[in-house]
């Protein structure tokens, strides 16, 4: 049981800092700080104009779709650093693994540019 408390601590100062920060920052707004809202604190801030339609309109997700692609070749071509740098300790198996693992990236990728998911029309 000896060997679990490192652990046991790392937990509790990982709570600490969860639960106490958050509780930090809101006493020290309201120690220091003053609610004086006016109309510029109150403006939309995120895109810059009022709402002007319903919220549950219908919208294009192509941007979505666009930035949801970039992360999953992103994060297969992450796979590519620990690949390189372990290549000379992985040997042939290892290298035509990751050569095939790239040609079933590639295949994808023109796969969806074939059905127009890199099209912003």
């Amino acid at each position: 049981m000896i060997e679990y408390i490192p652990i046991l601590f790392f937990l509790l100062i990982g709570l600490l800092f969860g639960l106490g920060l958050p509780v930090i920052g809101y006493i020290s707004s309201k120690l220091t700080g003053s609610n004086n809202p006016d109309d510029e604190k109150l403006s939309p801030y995120e895109c810059g104009f009022d709402a002007f339609e319903d919220a549950r309109m219908q919208f294009d997700v192509k941007y979505f779709l666009v930035a949801i692609l970039f992360i999953i070749f992103d994060l297969e071509i992450a796979f590519l650093f620990p690949w390189a740098a372990s290549l000379h300790l992985i040997g042939d198996i290892g290298f035509y693994s990751m050569i095939f693992f790239l040609f079933l990236l590639v295949i994808g990728f023109f796969y969806e540019w074939k059905k127009g998911a890199m099209n912003w029309s």
